[in-house]
């Protein structure tokens, strides 16, 4: 099958996938370990370069803030407290940065599912507007690229970006995760160009057939 139709495969409505939901031992052990199903993932040969998804929204309430800073400890009055935030540039609370950092790891979960063993880097995050209580914040991800990572897994850079309701970039960055291969055995070692530059990579050494 191809990348494309793997890619295809793996995200029908039903989420079902039951050719490629045949492993090669690994893809057994990291189903039972990790509590889901690869059938209905992601794993590391579907994934495209330049592929995109978005998220649907979800609203930041004045509870979400409360809630984080609670989780946090950080109460900086600009968050936290509506007379001091008045007297600001903003006018009125702020969420933290790092509750849209947050979110957009969320948001992006499923969108698309993939089969993550961990969250490992995040890069050249940027804050470049306030978010509010009442703002609707979704995410839209791109696959930048994708290198081989051992015998199992991969190593994957995702570009986030985050816009509240008017279409306003918010906050943006790239996220790398380790991924399952389906395949293993079937792969060979690959480097990365330059780990500085997301979007470059070294022309794929993988065998064709094993994709």
């Amino acid at each position: 099958m191809s990348p494309k139709g793997a890619l295809d495969a793996a995200l029908t409505p039903t989420g079902e996938n039951i050719e490629l939901g045949k492993f090669a031992g690994f893809g057994d052990v990291f189903a039972a370990e990790f509590g889901f199903s690869m059938d209905v993932a992601l794993c590391f040969e579907d994934i495209e370069i330049g592929a995109q998804w978005d998220s649907p929204g979800r609203t930041v309430t004045e509870t979400d803030i409360v809630n984080f800073a609670s989780n946090t400890g950080d109460f900086n009055p600009l968050h936290v407290d509506a007379e001091f935030a008045s007297k600001t540039i903003y006018r009125k609370p702020i969420a933290h940065g790092l509750l849209g950092m947050s979110w957009a790891a969320g948001l992006g979960s499923h969108f698309p599912r993939v089969s993550t063993i961990a969250f490992s880097a995040v890069r050249d995050w940027e804050f470049h507007k306030p978010i509010y209580a009442g703002d609707t914040l979704r995410l839209n991800t791109t696959v930048l690229d994708k290198i081989i990572h051992g015998k199992r897994t991969g190593r994957v850079a995702w570009l986030l970006k985050l816009f509240n309701q008017r279409g306003e970039l918010v906050q943006q960055g790239i996220f790398e995760t380790i991924v399952a291969v389906r395949y293993p055995q079937r792969h060979r070692p690959q480097n990365r160009i330059d780990n500085g530059a997301a979007n470059k990579l070294i022309e794929s050494d993988i065998d064709n057939e094993s994709i």
